[in-house]
This record gives C-alpha cells, sequence and structure tokens, in this order.
C-alpha cells in the first residue's frame, strides 16, 4: 500500500464531513432551504361531469373507468352536478322531505348514491371532488318542486312565473328573499358538507335571478318597507338592480356562513359569467363575494369561440382585481352535444390562461373530451396539484 493512500482516505473523510457538518448548518440556519422547489407545479384542472349529453354519471362502472380516465390524463378537480332539473343527485333527506323526491328518479341512479361513489374514486386517485348545485335558484317549470311549492316562485312584472332558458326551456326562479327558499337552499348544501367528505361546494351563475324577476309579492312589500317606495317598472333601475342583488349577496353570505360553521375547510367555489353581465342580468356581484372573502376559489365562465374575444375577457379590470384576492381560472367550452370545440382552439385557450398567469382551467364538460386523450394529456403531460384558496376570513357587513 502506498504511503499516500492512509493520509488520503483520512482527508477524504474530513472533506466529507466537513461538507455534511456545513450542510446540516445551513438547513438549521435556514430551513425552508431544506424543501426543494415543489416538482409538482400548482395548476387548476376541473372538469364539469353532469347527467345530460353524458352517460359517465349513471352507472358504477361508468364512474370508475371514467375518474380512472380523468386520473391518466392528469385532472385533479372533480365537479359533478348534485342539482339539477329540480332533483338531487344523490339521496336528499331534505329533498324528500321537501318535494317527495329523495334524488333523480332516472334509472342509472337506483339504488346507488352516486355522489359518495364519486368521492371514494375521486379521493382514492387524488382528485378533489367538489359538487357542483348547477341548477342554483333556478327549477324546470313541470318540476315536483314548482309544483307543490308555487309560493316560493319569484315572478316578472306581469306575473309570469316562467323564463325561456335558450329560449325555449321553460324554467322558473326561486324567489332568493322567501325565508323557506333559503332554508332549503343552505339545508341542501349544508346536507351535503355534513354528510359526506367532500372538498368543497359550488355554485354558478344560476345562483342568481334573472333582471326581469322580482316582483312577487313577498319581494315588493320588502323593498317598499325598506324604501318607502314602490319598485320601478324598469327591471334595470339600477337602484332596483343593486337592492336586489344586495339580497341574494346576504343569502350567499348566509351560505358560506353555515358552510364554514361545519367544515371550516371546506372551498366555496363559484363559476360565474363575467363580472358585468353577471350583475345586470342576473343579479349576481360575484365582485363583492370576492371582495369580501365569500368565495375561495372563482372560475369564470369565458365560454368563447372567438379568441380574440377570449383574450379580452380574460384581460379584464375586474377580473384581474380578483385574482388579488383569490385562485382566479377559467371555464373553457371543449364543446356541447353534436359541437365538439376544435382541438387547435382549446390548445390555444389553455395557452393564454397559462400566459396570462391564471390558476387554471375547468373544461365544460366530461363528454365533450371525446376521443382525443392523447391531445388533452398533450395539454396537461404531468401532474398538478391544486392552487391553495387564501385564508382571509369574511366580511360579514353585507
Amino acid at each position: 500500500m502506498s504511503p499516500l493512500k492512509p493520509l488520503l482516505n483520512k482527508r477524504s473523510t474530513a472533506i466529507a464531513l466537513f461538507t455534511l457538518g456545513w450542510a446540516v448548518a445551513l438547513l438549521l440556519r435556514f430551513p425552508l432551504m431544506a424543501i426543494a422547489a415543489d416538482p409538482m407545479p400548482a395548476e387548476l384542472r376541473g372538469i364539469w361531469l353532469t347527467n345530460i349529453d353524458s352517460e359517465v354519471l349513471f352507472s358504477s362502472r361508468n364512474l370508475v373507468e371514467g375518474l380512472q380516465r380523468l386520473h391518466r390524463l392528469n385532472f385533479n378537480t372533480l365537479y359533478p352536478t348534485v342539482w339539477n332539473g329540480g332533483y338531487t343527485l344523490y339521496p336528499s333527506p331534505l329533498a324528500k322531505a321537501t318535494f317527495g323526491v329523495e334524488q333523480d328518479p332516472y334509472p342509472g341512479f337506483e339504488g346507488r348514491d352516486m355522489l359518495g361513489e364519486m368521492i371514494v374514486e375521486g379521493h382514492r386517485h387524488g382528485m378533489a371532488v367538489i359538487p357542483w348545485y348547477e341548477f342554483g335558484l333556478m327549477a324546470p317549470a313541470e318540476s315536483e318542486l314548482a309544483k307543490q311549492h308555487p309560493d316560493w316562485l319569484s315572478t316578472k312584472q306581469d306575473g309570469d312565473r316562467i323564463w325561456l332558458e335558450g329560449g325555449r326551456i321553460p324554467r322558473v326562479w326561486l324567489n332568493p328573499l322567501h325565508p323557506e327558499v333559503q332554508n332549503f337552499m343552505v339545508g341542501l348544501l349544508t346536507e351535503a358538507v355534513e354528510r359526506y367528505d367532500i372538498d368543497g361546494i359550488q355554485l354558478d351563475d344560476h345562483f342568481g335571478l334573472p333582471v326581469e324577476f322580482g316582483y312577487d309579492e313577498l319581494t315588493v312589500a320588502r323593498y317598499r318597507t325598506e324604501t318607502g317606495t314602490e319598485p320601478p317598472e324598469d327591471p334595470t333601475d339600477p337602484e332596483w338592480v343593486r337592492w336586489r342583488a344586495n339580497q341574494i349577496t346576504r343569502l350567499m353570505r348566509r351560505v358560506v356562513n353555515e358552510v364554514r360553521a361545519i367544515k371550516p375547510n371546506c372551498i366555496i367555489s363559484l363559476s360565474p359569467n363575467p363580472r358585468e353581465f353577471a350583475f345586470e342580468q342576473y343579479l349576481q356581484d360575484w365582485g363583492t363575494w370576492e371582495r369580501r372573502g365569500l368565495v375561495d376559489e372563482l372560475i369564470v365562465q369565458i365560454y368563447r369561440r372567438d379568441m380574440e374575444r377570449f383574450i379580452f375577457e380574460i384581460e379584464r379590470a375586474d377580473v384581474q382585481v380578483a385574482r388579488e384576492f383569490l385562485p382566479v381560472s377559467v371555464g373553457i367550452l371543449t364543446g356541447l352535444r353534436g359541437d365538439i370545440t376544435d382541438m387547435e382552439l382549446i390548445s390555444e385557450q389553455v395557452e393564454a390562461v397559462r400566459d396570462h398567469r391564471y390558476a387554471g382551467v375547468a373544461f365544460f364538460f366530461y363528454e365533450t373530451l371525446g376521443n382525443r386523450d392523447s391531445l388533452f394529456l398533450g395539454l396537461f403531460p404531468t401532474p398538478a396539484r391544486r392552487p391553495e384558496p387564501p385564508d382571509l376570513g369574511w366580511d360579514d357587513s353585507v
């Protein structure tokens, strides 16, 4: 053996010990350095799952296979509809007590708890499950809810209760000022929070009221008491719009307070139309909601196939302001029945969202992914974690 080898070995050991000691000292001095840069980026990758024009919810097998697929495609958030067409899509004691039907009677839901299955399978794959109360305050005109509780319905100035969705489908709207309506809506939401291990609840553009409504006796009497005047004949009168919007904000505040009292970390997700349209046409003042901490996650529906208009919407000042308070993502239309959005446009919109540094995207809706898995995997080639909502508390001043 060379006489230098023992010396070299001792020197190597000394250097190694010195390096290790220095590393430990650095970690003690700067503990954050112990956590390497998160290899998994934060990006919302959500998808809405519907019971219209889609089969994914209608059997346990379809659901399991669908969620396995979404996991492979690196989605991280599921928004399954649970309140649609005047029915819950899970067994609801409150629905049963209110209008006699425990859950949607469609055969695909018989003998099942779709929401319970969704939670088990979604969580197994590391995906958040945030049930979507799609119909909000809207109901089919011939629903059991509408027929059994006609006094719950809001009216137009001429007394008409019917609103045509898409200009052809008759709907009615529950009166957000009616105490029993408020109890029912809050009860639906808190029922799910109490009974299921959900990650949040989601409301959308239907948690509002079309601007032409609000002329029912109860609302008119309340307005008269509070203002000393009759409601204006013009439903778009600014003060009349503001007053009705404030009533919906109060209901939203109650929803949030009661949900958070049960589960403080329950995500309050909102997917509205762009702010100006939402406020002026549906009395939904989500700008106030997010500024007052009533929303943890905002997904603005920007269902535009004109890229110039799409960019205009994501660059609007009101959306930029919202990003100062909470994670804001963009809802992208991947298609409708018989009208699938071109993949090139979807990709362009996703890239625009990323370029503008939004929190992520959500696609409407599952069935329109079509046979394009490899293309969607190209958008989400690796997993991503959900953006964390802020811990801002909320304001009770409204």
